[in-house]
């Protein structure tokens, strides 16, 4: 190593450079010695790590004045597929686009692809040296995560510190849910969030559109299940225009068979009703082949909508299984069980075959399919789908099963623990909002039920954690507080995804600097 050069990691080592262990664990390796410092700069004083959120995991300390944006800096790009990263990256710094250039001068701030097939697509490399930046990665992604850091850099300090930052994401699904259905959101309201998302590095921005309450979201197929306030598809379509350039993925959810209510207002031939001709709010009968008519010409038609290679099935709290003796008070769904199934199917066979169903209906879409953990029951005759992901959010449902046994199942997991991540409208129930302190302090992606973790060895099944907004009471929060209120948690988040470890900052610390941030 080069004298003057000193590497700072924070967490977890990373994988362009270090090797894991089977538990999802890997210690730090020294990177390659940087090129000698140039005598002109040996008077500097040792860098700094950069500030940011989240944090870099890993910083070469050199000598040397940092860089900052001024007049007549530009922004150049090593491939034309990074051309919309440069002009963003341009236009935040006030920077010129120069576009593709091979030439070098002072202050350029260059924009590569290194090609190298097997690294992180997510991970990049963010290079100071000489009053220029590189910032390059094996994908357009990393080197936009790359640009964030930079920002970030210059927001916070007005430069960018003298070194080498390498840095990579520790999980690969780090999302924010939002429930449109319940509570309409402007969709100038949800941009802004994907900008905000996009700057904390965070890669999904789930959009729950259906429920009891409302279907928001413009519809060919089916337009009478449409609420009065909704998106369009061109709104839609801007917004998932605006959330590729942040290289977020937009993931629907048309939760079913419960949660349909808003499709049963159009459509009550679909109700689920008891043995005693009572109706079931939000329940469709899923013994009537209509019903999975309607939900998959819905699927079929937002798959061309939504681009992105992932879908939320939901799955969750079908009110035929919150019963003591399903099959006594839906002798129809029982009946239909045992004629699909065999004489020993039950209720829950026949809701795991909707499931199963419904992820065929989207993987014919190319769509990788997830669903609540309570739509996954244990025995039974018919299992779910093992490319089913789990979105596991509590452990309070009748029969709830330990997050283990998801994954002792072999099943791959993503953290939406109710206690830590679910911003709930009004506090109903038992819910209160949740703050970032306790997030930074006591959440890690392994706590994917109350407040302990599950063992170490199942890490690398637990994908990742998304932070929910649901929209139980919708009035009792405007956008604006909503934005406010999921600020920090949205901050600690961030950090805990990208950086499972102990977090360097305490959280006085970490709260001043996402004050300072913006």
């Amino acid at each position: 190593m080069a004298a003057g050069a000193v590497v700072v990691a924070s967490g977890v080592g990373l994988g362009l450079w270090a090797s894991g262990d089977d538990d999802g664990g890997s210690s730090a390796a020294a990177p390659s010695s940087p090129s000698p410092t140039p005598s002109p700069t040996r008077s500097y004083p040792l860098s700094e790590a950069p500030r940011t959120i989240p944090a870099v995991r890993e910083h070469t300390a050199e000598r040397g004045p940092g860089w900052r944006p001024a007049s007549g800096h530009r922004v150049v790009v090593s491939d034309p597929a990074l051309a919309d990263e440069g002009r963003l990256t341009a236009r935040e710094l006030g920077l010129a686009y120069a576009g593709e250039r091979d030439d070098e001068r002072p202050g350029d701030v260059r924009l590569e692809l290194n090609r190298d097939a097997g690294a992180n697509p997510e991970s990049y490399t963010l290079t100071v040296r000489g009053g220029r930046v590189t910032v390059s990665g094996p994908a357009e992604t990393g080197v936009f995560y790359g640009t964030r850091t930079l920002k970030q850099e210059i927001r916070g300090a007005g430069a960018a510190p003298e070194g080498v930052v390498r840095d990579e994401p520790a999980k690969p699904r780090r999302g924010m849910m939002l429930d449109i259905a319940r509570k309409h959101y402007d969709a100038g309201w949800i941009e802004d969030r994907i900008r905000e998302l996009g700057d904390l590095k965070y890669n999904e921005l789930g959009l729950h559109f259906s429920d009891d309450q409302g279907f928001r979201i413009e519809s060919d197929s089916h337009p009478e299940v449409v609420s009065k306030d909704h998106l369009t598809k061109a709104q839609v379509r801007k917004i998932v225009e605006l959330a590729e350039s942040r290289h977020i993925t937009v993931v629907p959810e048309i939760d079913s068979p419960g949660h349909l209510g808003a499709v049963i207002d159009a459509h009550p031939d679909l109700q689920l009703r008891r043995a005693n001709g009572e109706a079931v709010r939000g329940a469709v009968d899923i013994a009537n082949p209509k019903s999975a008519e309607i939900v998959d010409d819905l699927l079929d038609e937002y798959a061309g909508l939504f681009p992105g290679d992932q879908w939320h099935l939901g799955g969750d709290e079908y009110q035929a299984l919150v019963v003591s003796d399903p099959e006594a008070s839906f002798p129809g769904l029982a009946a239909a069980a045992r004629e699909k199934y065999g004489a020993g199917a039950t209720v829950e066979d026949l809701t795991t075959g909707w499931l199963d169903d419904r992820a065929a209906t989207v993987r014919a879409h190319d769509r990788v399919p997830r669903a609540w953990n309570d739509g996954f029951f244990s025995g039974g005759s018919v299992q779910a789908d093992k490319d089913i992901r789990v979105a596991y959010w509590t452990g309070k449902e009748i029969g709830a099963r330990e997050p283990a046994e998801y994954l002792a199942e072999g099943r791959d997991v993503i953290n939406h623990n109710d206690e830590f991540l679910y911003y709930v409208l009004g506090e109903p129930l038992t819910f209160v909002y949740p703050t970032g302190e306790r997030i930074y302090e006591q959440w890690t992606p392994r706590v994917l039920r109350g407040t302990t973790p599950v063992p170490a060895r199942y890490d690398r099944q637990i994908l990742g954690g998304s932070f929910a907004v649901w929209g139980d009471l919708p009035r009792s929060q405007t956008q604006e507080q909503v934005a406010a209120g999921i600020r920090m948690p949205l901050r600690a988040l961030a950090q805990k995804l990208w950086d499972a470890g102990e977090p360097q900052l305490s959280w006085a610390e970490f709260r001043t600097l996402a004050g300072r941030l913006g």
